[in-house]
């Protein structure tokens, strides 16, 4: 049986609604894109949607269409930023490598993540003024370190039960190192240059510290 003829006006419909859906794509990507910038350059009280209204080819009323209000468009950048690292920490395939060796590639992309995007760390040390308490509204935050965790924490029982870790710590302990020194670089590193006279991000220091940074992981965790 031959099929039915296909509804013209159906047909049409189609192309327009998934255009108008890549337009809103592109619309939401491009305000949290000046979004970004804003609340990282001006904070949560400095920015102003006006101002994110004129850097963008939309309306301040655009903007609340999407994200209801200044605060929910702050949690949805927040989002944004933190979805990224942890995108990339869950592609990371270190199964294969020993664990010293798959530990220091983590590292070395948590290093390389927040040298490139200072916009990030600007947003997490605003949000800890606010005290978290917009990330502390998010449903997609609270479960978006699991799967982070979850690939460091198969590397210290790799390394565990090979004999060469050290069993009193936990994932979260060594998140907490390599995340401290890796902000600690980035997001001080004005204030260290005025003080000790050395550019942190210096490209003539960079792979000196990419190696330091695994050199004191890897000397932690098998202190005896």
């Amino acid at each position: 049986m031959a099929a039915p003829p296909s509804d013209p006006a159906s047909t049409e419909r189609a192309p327009k609604g998934a255009e108008r859906q890549r337009d809103a794509d592109r619309t939401r990507a491009e305000i949290l894109d000046v979004a970004t910038r804003e609340f990282a350059d001006r904070g949560y009280t400095g920015a102003r949607v006006d101002e994110i209204a004129a850097k963008t080819r939309t309306t301040k009323r655009m903007i609340y269409y999407y994200f209801g209000s200044k605060e929910q468009l702050f949690v949805a950048v927040l989002e944004r930023a933190y979805q990224v690292i942890r995108s990339i920490e869950r592609e990371l395939d270190v199964d294969h490598l020993e664990p010293a060796d798959a530990l220091r590639q983590l590292a070395e992309l948590t290093f390389d993540h927040h040298e490139s995007h200072p916009d990030f760390l600007r947003l997490v040390s605003i949000e800890n003024i606010h005290r978290a308490e917009h990330i502390a509204k998010s449903s997609v935050l609270s479960g978006l370190a699991d799967p982070a965790l979850d690939v460091l924490a198969r590397i210290l029982e790799r390394g565990r039960a090979a004999g060469v870790f050290r069993e009193d710590v936990d994932a979260l302990d060594v998140h907490m190192m390599i995340s401290a020194f890796c902000v600690f670089r980035t997001a001080n590193r004005h204030t260290f240059d005025a003080i000790f006279k050395r550019d942190m991000l210096d490209p003539r220091h960079r792979e000196h510290h990419r190696r330091m940074l695994g050199d004191m992981l890897i000397a932690y965790l098998t202190a005896r």
